[in-house]
């Protein structure tokens, strides 16, 4: 069932007749549109797209499925919608609440005075997370750009280089097989590597130093999205153990992702398994991947996801110790009836470079 069918169906269920959809990630769901300005009418029989003149040429090229109307100056977006809620008849239409600013529903409330603006659910979250086969293989395409990426920048890895330098070479990579980056990549090293989220600095590896990676390319606005951890020519016992902890926690996790499981309990699992470098790890498993890099779901305390066959998962537990350094190792995985499918091929054993 195509994208259009499947918000029909979710509107049927929602008892809404028709709804305004101005989320770009939710357009480019149900369009391939990407530009930066459109929006969708849909009803329970009809839908239309609009854009502004700009993104006429570039609209009849991504969008397929839906009745395109395109407007230029002096007209305006709002105006319009108008129009195209008169032709089809509208009288009430929700909006995406979830996304939409109070004063902007506010203004269209003003505009659309005939019209009754009414708050919707957020239909997207649960359609959106399961993927279609090919939102799959353009996941699948961009995992393998980024396994190609991190086979590329271990080459570099030696005492004195830069984490700028392995950040820059690294996207540069990525944009060289004619993908685009995903997201800021992370790359940090020695004491940094304990900052999740830190930023790559002119801080030149050291022997002993963990260094890790997070980054991914991104295929036909698709997102990968992996972490690889690697040591600089000598690994003690420390990092070691922390390592093989990690990466326990990390396929076993993987292992225990298969339809009607809690995503929360997988999640708990993982932090099972670290024992005492559980207080070490203090973000969720893992997230939903797909147009968005932190796309719809969690996989963490108190998620209320039940995990389902098609949906794409980043698994990622860490462990990060202030004044030491830390460890993450993630992949992106696709649910398959009988459990998970890996879609990241890069070794996961310890790698010591340098």
């Amino acid at each position: 069932m195509n994208p259009l069918n499947r918000l029909r169906d979710a509107m049927s269920n929602a008892d809404i007749d028709s709804i305004l959809v101005t989320d770009p990630t939710n357009i480019a769901w149900l369009t391939g549109f990407n530009g930066s300005f459109a929006r969708i009418v849909v009803t329970l029989t009809d839908a239309v797209f609009i854009t502004d003149s700009r993104y006429a040429i570039q609209a009849k090229e991504q969008v397929s499925t839906i009745r395109l109307e395109t407007f230029g100056s002096p007209k305006g977006g709002d105006d319009v919608i108008l129009e195209q809620l008169a032709a089809l008849g509208v009288k009430r239409i929700a909006f995406e609440a979830a996304t939409v600013t109070v004063a902007q529903s506010q203004t269209w409330s003003k505009k659309f005075a005939a019209i009754e603006i009414v708050p919707g659910p957020d239909l997207f979250a649960k359609l959106r997370q399961v993927k279609s086969e090919i939102e799959i293989e353009a996941i699948r395409e961009a995992c393998a750009v980024t396994d190609a990426a991190f086979e590329h920048i271990c080459r570099m890895i030696q005492p004195g280089v830069t984490e700028l330098d392995l950040e820059l070479d690294l996207e540069f990579f990525i944009r060289r097989q004619g993908a685009k980056v995903g997201f800021p990549s992370i790359v940090v090293s020695g004491e940094n590597s304990a900052r999740p989220h830190g930023h790559a600095s002119e801080k030149k590896l050291d022997i002993g130093d963990f260094v890790t990676f997070d980054f991914g390319a991104q295929v036909r606005g698709y997102n990968a999205d992996m972490t690889r951890t690697v040591v600089v020519r000598d690994a003690s016992a420390r990092h070691r153990d922390i390592y093989n902890r990690v990466l326990s926690a990390e396929v076993e996790s993987i292992a225990m992702i298969k339809p009607g499981v809690r995503a929360e309990d997988v999640d708990a699992n993982a932090r099972r398994i670290l024992g005492d470098l559980a207080g070490y790890f203090g973000h969720g498993l893992g997230h939903g991947l797909g147009l968005l890099v932190h796309d719809t779901g969690r996989l963490g305390v108190r998620s209320d996801d039940i995990i389902a066959e098609g949906q794409v998962w980043t698994v990622e537990p860490g462990v990060y110790i202030a004044g030491f350094g830390g460890c993450r190792i993630e992949d992106d995985v696709v649910v398959r009836t009988h459990g998970a499918e890996i879609l990241n091929k890069s070794p996961k054993e310890l790698l010591v470079l340098g």
